[in-house]
């Protein structure tokens, strides 16, 4: 008998000559078809064939509310013995008391016909009289065979989904302030005036409203059903964006989705190029633990701990919990393991991970001095290393990170000032500074969401970042000016963000945030940082469908130079976007 026949045309018993049957709403030949359809047009094969099979029954014991006493018990039952072609319900009942039409009486019929080895004149009388509704029937399940084995030979995979997400972003900056782009920096600083950059330069290089998007297209494999081989393809045109801005404008402005800067593609030559962005393998170690190892992977894409419920992901500053010297979202060569501790749904519970990320792991260059260093593992290799603990619940989340960074590594937004790498470059000569750059990162997160989504109290998320730095500048003024680079010991950072779910409609969301990015708060040469910097943001997100949504948004950004401000001047960007989601 062919895939569909059992499901589609046999949901209840063969009534050769009593009228044991179901109503047309109960019966699956009548609820079948749109199981059927939702499962074909999922590709979703292995779910259809376990409904079919969880309602053959194999004993007439298994429906429970037929009797022995039933006038139609021993029928019933050698139907099953004899023949096995009786299926039953999801709930464990037959419903024999039940009326059925003619197409029902046929279906049924036909379930038992290629069981029958041998038709009796009563049979083949039966069979004559429901000779057109057979007809029919076959008809509908030859469609049904077909429909099955096109989706079968043309299915992308077997083990792997296929996601898209995409984003347009229309928008603009305007940029304002006292500070001009006249500023030379003294000595022996390592600077060029061109460092200072001010409203004058912006507006000339990142001034114009822009139109970029962002590609991902996802492909999600697992083998066993609980690992998972994770690939990403990416594409965008962000580079030379005001959004995804590089060299001296401020690195605040930089979105989440702008894909084009950093380790993803600085070159304009990358611009409309698909580039493999993630590969790695996920994978259960017993009950409690989870490995990960890859050549591409993210340190913040495996956290034991969800560190906040907000989710803009708008302003990149605002994606990194509070704590962007911590929460880096460092990317290369990555290994990882997680533990969760077991417990009941929506208990509290216990959990830590740690992992280590090499920018270039695939270059053999050990030779730190360069700037170029790779490998993994080694002084040169530009490494993460993030560890995470903390105690989650359904409401709320507590968590506390460290991460070890070595030279060439970066705290990902910050002011101008103190947004700088742990260098690898050697210093200039007399300087008194060495080569050897790391840093230790810390951040302290909490985060709480109401139960019920619709309401006027929103989520409330609050995080706090301190870096501890060996040599983050290399290079020493011999005159004592303001705004000289001088080796930063310390830095820090917080966030505050709220966000309404459902918020005047179903679906719908708002949001605000409120932070200083990372900045200095303790120089090595003893003199007092000037470097606080501001930034806010606030959007509300509709959604127009399960696949779209429209986030328009405005921001707001105070000295995103942070000490490169001179003395009586003053920065500052106010921006406005509309960015459009599609997801599959």
């Amino acid at each position: 008998m062919k895939l569909f026949q059992q499901l589609l045309l046999a949901p209840a018993a063969l009534g050769l000559a009593a009228p044991l049957a179901a109503t047309a709403a109960d019966l699956p030949m009548a609820s079948s078809t749109a199981s059927i359809n939702s499962y074909t047009q999922q590709q979703d094969l292995d779910r259809f064939r376990a409904w079919e099979s969880q309602n053959q029954v194999t004993s007439i014991n298994q429906f429970s509310e037929v009797k022995p006493t039933d006038w139609a018990y021993q029928a019933l039952s050698n139907l099953i013995e004899r023949y096995g072609c009786v299926a039953g319900y999801p709930n464990g009942t037959f419903k024999g008391g039940q009326a059925m039409t003619r197409f029902e009486a046929a279906a049924l019929l036909n379930a038992c016909l290629d069981r029958v080895t041998e038709v009796t004149d009563e049979l083949q009388r039966l069979i004559n009289d429901f000779q057109k509704e057979l007809s029919v029937l076959k008809g509908r399940v030859d469609g049904l065979d077909k429909r099955v084995g096109k989706l079968e030979s043309t299915q992308f995979s077997t083990t792997t989904k296929l996601q898209g997400d995409t984003v347009f972003v229309i928008g603009a900056n305007a940029f304002g302030g006292s500070q001009a782009n006249n500023f030379a920096p003294a000595a022996n600083t390592g600077l060029s005036p061109a460092s200072s950059n001010g409203r004058n330069s912006n507006r000339r290089d990142i001034g114009a409203a822009v139109f970029n998007y962002d590609l991902r297209l996802n492909l999600q494999t697992s083998f066993t059903g609980k690992d998972l081989l994770y690939t990403r393809l990416r594409s965008g045109n962000f580079v030379g964006s005001p959004f995804s801005p590089t060299g001296n404008q401020p690195g605040l402005l930089a979105l989440d989705r702008a894909f084009g800067s950093g380790n993803s593609g600085a070159a304009a030559n990358l611009n409309n190029v698909v580039q493999l962005d993630r590969l790695y393998y996920r994978f259960p170690i017993g009950k409690s633990f989870t490995g990960l190892v890859g050549p591409r992977g993210r340190n913040t894409e495996f956290l034991a701990i969800t560190p906040f419920f907000y989710k803009s992901d708008l302003l990149d500053f605002f994606t990194l919990n509070g704590a962007p010297g911590t929460y880096n979202k460092a990317t290369g060569a990555i290994a990882g393991l997680m533990w969760k501790q077991n417990v009941k749904k929506g208990k509290p519970y216990f959990a830590a991970s740690t992992s280590y990320v090499a920018t270039d792991a695939n270059s053999g260059n050990t030779d730190n001095t360069t700037g170029n260093g790779g490998g993994i593992f080694g002084d040169s290799s530009r490494g993460s290393f993030t560890t995470q603990v903390g105690v989650a619940a359904p409401q709320w989340a507590l968590a506390f990170a460290w991460r070890y960074g070595q030279c060439g590594q970066n705290f990902r937004r910050g002011s101008q000032y103190a947004n700088q790498n742990e260098p690898c470059t050697a210093p200039a000569p007399n300087t008194g500074a060495t080569t050897t750059a790391y840093s230790n990162n810390f951040a302290l997160t909490g985060a709480w969401q109401p139960k019920k989504a619709g309401g006027i109290v929103p989520s409330l998320n609050l995080g706090w970042g301190y870096s501890a730095l060996a040599q983050s500048n290399l290079f020493r003024s011999a005159a004592p000016v303001v705004n000289e680079p001088a080796n930063i010991g310390a830095a820090q950072s917080w966030t505050l963000a709220l966000q309404w779910a459902d918020a005047f409609a179903k679906g719908n969301s708002a949001g605000m945030a409120v932070g200083q990015p990372q900045f200095a708060t303790s120089l090595r040469n003893g003199r007092t940082p000037q470097d606080g910097n501001f930034a806010w943001e606030w959007w509300y997100k509709f959604k127009v469908s399960d696949n779209i949504s429209i986030t328009p948004a405005i921001f707001y950004l105070s000295r995103p130079y942070g000490q490169w401000t001179q003395p009586g001047q003053s920065n500052n960007v106010f921006g406005g976007l509309v960015q459009t989601q599609f997801r599959f």
